[in-house]
C-alpha cells in the first residue's frame, strides 16, 4: 500500500514529534557496539526530514538526546556528540537545498563547547529557510523544561512584572523552550516501547499516539507517511463527544 498517496494534504498535522529509539538493539541484532546503531540512525533523520518537506509537515521535533542520556557510559556520550558535530556538519548543505531551517531545544548550555558551536553555526545558516523547522531536543528532558519555567515566572512575579492571577495555561507555554512553534499532533515513537520518556509532556496533551516495533534505523519514509495516514483516520474529540464533532 502507498500510504504517501493516501495522505490527505488539507490534514496534515502541522507539527509531528519523534522519540527515536532502538539505535543500541539494531545494533546488537546485527553483532556490533551501541555506537554503530547510532551510525546508521543517520539515515532514518535523513529520510523522515526528506518525507517531511514532500507532504509539506512544518515542524519536526526529534528527540536526539535526554537529559537521563548523560548517566549512559562516558564513551557513548562522546560519541554521539562526536556524531551530532559531524552530523550537522554533512547536512547543512542539503538543508538549504531543501528550505529546511534548523532549531534546537534543551538545557543547551550543558552540551561540550563544540557541538553548541557547530549547532549555533547551522541554526544561522538556515535561519532564513522558510520550509520545514527541524528541532532538534538535545539535553531535553520536560520536567527539566517545566521546572525551568516555574522558576522564571516564580522570579518574574518576585520582580513585579507578573501577578499570580495572570498565569494561565498561555502564559505557561510561553515560557517553554517550544514557546514559539505550535504543539505536536502527532507523537511518534519506534521500538515497541509505549512511554513518553520525559518528552514535552506539556505539549502533547492533546497529540496522537502512535508506537511502531521498528527500531529507528529501520524506520522508513513508508511507515512515517503510514502514522500520518493513521492519524488523519483517527477521530480528535478534544474533550467533546462524536456527536458534536459530526455536527460541524
Amino acid at each position: 500500500m502507498n500510504y504517501k498517496e493516501k495522505i490527505k494534504k488539507e490534514n496534515l498535522p502541522s507539527h509531528v514529534a519523534i522519540i527515536m529509539d532502538g539505535n543500541g538493539r539494531w545494533a546488537k541484532k546485527k553483532g556490533n557496539i551501541r555506537i554503530f546503531g547510532h551510525q546508521n540512525a543517520v539515515k532514518s533523520v535523513r529520510d523522515i526530514v526528506e518525507a517531511s518537506v514532500e507532504v509539506g509537515i512544518k515542524y519536526l521535533t526529534l528527540y536526539a538526546f535526554s537529559t537521563e542520556n548523560w548517566n549512559r557510559p562516558k564513551i557513548e556520550v562522546n560519541a554521539l556528540m562526536s556524531l551530532l558535530v559531524s552530523t550537522i556538519n554533512s547536512e547543512m548543505i542539503t538543508l538549504n537545498e531543501n528550505n529546511v531551517r534548523l532549531l534546537a531545544i534543551g538545557d543547551l548550555s550543558s552540551l561540550p563547547k563544540n557541538v553548541r558551536e557547530n549547532l549555533n553555526e547551522g541554526i544561522k545558516k538556515t535561519s532564513e529557510n522558510s520550509g520545514l523547522s527541524l528541532i532538534l531536543a538535545l539535553s531535553y528532558g520536560s520536567r527539566w523544561e517545566i521546572t525551568d519555567a516555574v522558576r522564571r515566572i516564580s522570579t518574574d512575579v518576585k520582580k513585579g512584572e507578573i501577578q499570580p492571577e495572570a498565569i494561565t495555561e498561555a502564559l505557561i507555554s510561553s515560557y517553554l523552550s517550544t514557546s514559539s512553534v505550535p504543539d505536536p499532533e502527532l507523537l511518534i515513537r519506534t521500538s515497541g516501547e509505549l512511554r513518553i520518556s520525559n518528552f514535552l509532556l506539556w505539549q502533547i496533551a492533546y497529540a496522537e499516539l502512535y508506537f511502531t516495533d521498528t527500531l529507528w534505523p529501520d524506520f522508513s519514509k513508508e511507515e512515517f507517511f503510514e502514522a500520518i495516514y493513521i492519524f488523519q483516520n483517527r477521530e480528535r474529540r478534544f474533550g467533546k463527544t462524536s456527536e458534536q464533532i459530526s455536527k460541524k
